[in-house]
Formats: C-alpha cells, sequence, structure tokens
C-alpha cells in the first residue's frame, strides 16, 4: 500500500467490518425473548433432520399470530416429532404442544428472575458486539500503520475518522442494549 487512496479505503474497509459486527449484535438480540412472541425468538433453534442438524427455518413455517404464542408448521409431517423434541431441548424453557399436524408454542410469562438473566445475556452479546467493532479498529489502526507516503497529518485524520467510527458504532450498539432491555423488563 502506498498510495492517499488506501487510506479512505482502510476507513471504509473498517466501517464495513463494524457494521457487521453491529449487524449481528442485533440479530443476536432478536433471538432473546421478551414478552412478546416473535418468530426470530426461534432462530437458534436446530433439528435433527434427514441426518443432519438443521436451523427449524428450514424445516417449518414459522408464525407468531398472537402476542403470547407462535406455531409452527412442519413442511415433512414425519419431522413433527424431531421438531417438538428441539423446541423442548432448547433453553427457551418452552413447553409446545401438537395439534393436526401444528405445533402450538405457548410462551409464559417471563418471571423476574428470568428476565434479570436475560438482561445479562443481552448485555454480554453486546461486549461481545463492542470487542467485535473494537477489532475492526485494531486491524485497521495496523493497516493504516503500513502506508507509506502520506504526511503525518493525513495520517491523523485518518486515524481520527476511524476511531468517530468506533465511538458511532459503540453508540449505536449501547442504545441497542437499552432499547432491548426495556423490552424485556417491560411487564
Amino acid at each position: 500500500m502506498t498510495t492517499t487512496e488506501s487510506l479512505p479505503e482502510i476507513v471504509k474497509q473498517a466501517r464495513a467490518a463494524m457494521d457487521k459486527a453491529m449487524e449481528n449484535t442485533r440479530r443476536e438480540f432478536a433471538t432473546i425473548r421478551s414478552g412478546k412472541a416473535t418468530t426470530s425468538l426461534l432462530d437458534l433453534v436446530r433439528v435433527t433432520a434427514y441426518g443432519n442438524e438443521m436451523p427449524l427455518n428450514q424445516v417449518a413455517s414459522i408464525a407468531a399470530p398472537e402476542p403470547r404464542l407462535l406455531t409452527v408448521t412442519p413442511w415433512d409431517k414425519s419431522l413433527t416429532g424431531a421438531i417438538d423434541k428441539a423446541l423442548r431441548e432448547s433453553d427457551l424453557g418452552l413447553n409446545p404442544a401438537t395439534q393436526g399436524g401444528v405445533i402450538r408454542v405457548p410462551l409464559p410469562p417471563l418471571t423476574e428472575e428470568r428476565r434479570r438473566e436475560l438482561v445479562k445475556v443481552v448485555h454480554k452479546l453486546a461486549e461481545e458486539g463492542k470487542v467485535a467493532v473494537r477489532h475492526a479498529r485494531q486491524i485497521s489502526k495496523d493497516q493504516l500503520k503500513k502506508v507509506e507516503h502520506v504526511s503525518e497529518d493525513e495520517h491523523r485524520r485518518a486515524d481520527h475518522e476511524l476511531q468517530k467510527v468506533t465511538d458511532d458504532h459503540i453508540k449505536h450498539i449501547d442504545e441497542l442494549v437499552k432499547g432491548k432491555e426495556a423490552e424485556i423488563m417491560e411487564v
């Protein structure tokens, strides 16, 4: 790397990596149960089907017809038992009931203790997201140091821009945490 074009390019790559880390954190937050039913709650449930572990959404359709109920409709009726088993064994504390080829998954109200546990999980996931953002910053800082034939001012400007992008992403993750925490603690 020996051109001035590479400084903005490095910052751009860092921003893309940080966006990816933030999006991943947002997706993980969606799988954490709050007071209302969302289909993304079951995104991490894996079913043993056709000799493989598969995501639930690849073997069934999932719907949230009511605020406290999810329905899972297997595309292959022979997988109903495996889906039921996967739902029971997931760490979501669900108790599904099969009715004529449709698995109804009522969501019990969250206890205060369970809500606090979920908030801790949210904070842990947020910290992992922040670590990923900081990691992207560190990689980019290392790349910036290797760029030659540019003035110190340009280096400083690129470094400042990189720090600003990092701060924005971390601030956004903190906002996501506040929103998810409020959603979980809402009774």
